[in-house]
């Protein structure tokens, strides 16, 4: 089932705005290197910072985990979506981004492995 999992943010410091969700709520934060940190809020939904301005995002990005990847990609151009990023590896995983119809921009993501 494709499901919500995450928004990624822009920042200026990937720890710092980990630190503050940790301490306001008690967000565990995970490092991926100097410039990325993940911090998980249960339930299987994390929050994403970016710090490096060529690959931050320019507002929030949600991004929605799918079972396929290509499958979800073709469903977006057939809806009238617009492909804005091309598929991509990340540590964990596959990603591309796209935008709907009215505007927005958001992800699509998939597990290694699958």
């Amino acid at each position: 089932m494709d499901s919500f999992t995450m928004v990624e943010f822009p920042t200026t410091s990937a720890r710092g705005s980990a630190e503050f969700f940790g301490s306001v709520f008690g967000w565990a934060a995970t490092p991926y290197g100097p410039e990325y940190t993940d911090v998980d809020c249960g339930d299987g939904v994390s929050l994403g910072f970016q710090q490096d301005h060529s690959e931050a995002p320019a507002g929030p990005l949600a991004v929605i985990q799918v079972n396929d990847l290509e499958a979800t990609q073709s469903a977006v151009l057939k809806a009238g979506g617009t492909i804005t990023a091309e598929a991509f590896d990340f540590p964990g995983g596959r990603r591309f981004h796209f935008r709907e119809p009215g505007g927005n921009e958001l992800a699509a993501w998939t597990p290694t492995g699958r």
